[in-house]
């Protein structure tokens, strides 16, 4: 079967899934908006609007298959109690992370690494088209961002430009409690495609 349908097809289970779903009862929980029984979920700033009929983004087209099954995710692993574990930590530190951790690397932190090598403006800019704002952590890095990938799932970028000793070096945190609002894939998700988009925006 062509991988376009096989997408098609899991597309088509996870609406039929969030149909299932009372969106009242998970509003709060996952700090979402509803509007004429649509969820509307920002990803990295932008709004997308999720029902049983599909997910569009603010364009009003179809997202990319992985932003879709990470919206979808969201919405289904809603834990029942809010989280409450705030402390940051790196995407291999999440107990489940091991096999989706080589691909995180080159997926997401590295990508951006050789993007921005020497961009240090271009990323500045890139991240405040995503929504993305400074962040006082402590870390001694030239750039520390925060993003809200999604409403209950901050991400925290730190960037290191390159100098005459070392290269570029991207690191991507998360708080300890998104494990319990995403899947180990789709937090892998998230990392690539804040990666993707940073580089799309920094595009001539």
């Amino acid at each position: 079967m062509p991988e376009s349908e096989v997408f098609e097809q899991i597309y088509q289970d996870y609406l039929s899934q969030i149909a299932r779903i009372n969106l009242h009862r998970v509003q709060d929980r996952l700090g979402l908006r509803l509007d004429k029984g649509e969820a509307i979920i920002p990803v990295y700033g932008f709004p997308h609007r999720i029902s049983p009929q599909g997910i569009v983004n603010h364009q009003s087209l179809r997202p990319s298959h992985a932003v879709s099954v990470l919206l979808s995710k969201y919405l289904l692993c809603c834990p029942e109690n809010e989280p409450t574990e705030s402390d940051w930590v790196t995407y291999k530190d999440f107990k489940d992370a091991a096999p989706y951790a080589g691909g995180f690397l080159n997926s997401a932190e590295r990508p951006i690494s050789s993007a921005f090598a020497g961009r240090l403006s271009d990323l500045k800019q890139a991240c405040r088209t995503l929504s993305g704002r400074p962040d006082e952590i402590g870390i001694s890095c030239d750039l520390a961002i925060r993003f809200d990938a999604l409403p209950k799932v901050p991400v925290l970028l730190l960037f290191n430009d390159q100098d005459e000793d070392f290269p570029a070096h991207c690191s991507l945190l998360f708080e300890r409690r998104a494990e319990k609002y995403l899947d180990m894939e789709c937090l892998a998700i998230t990392g690539l495609v804040l990666a993707e988009w940073l580089k799309r925006q920094a595009e001539p």
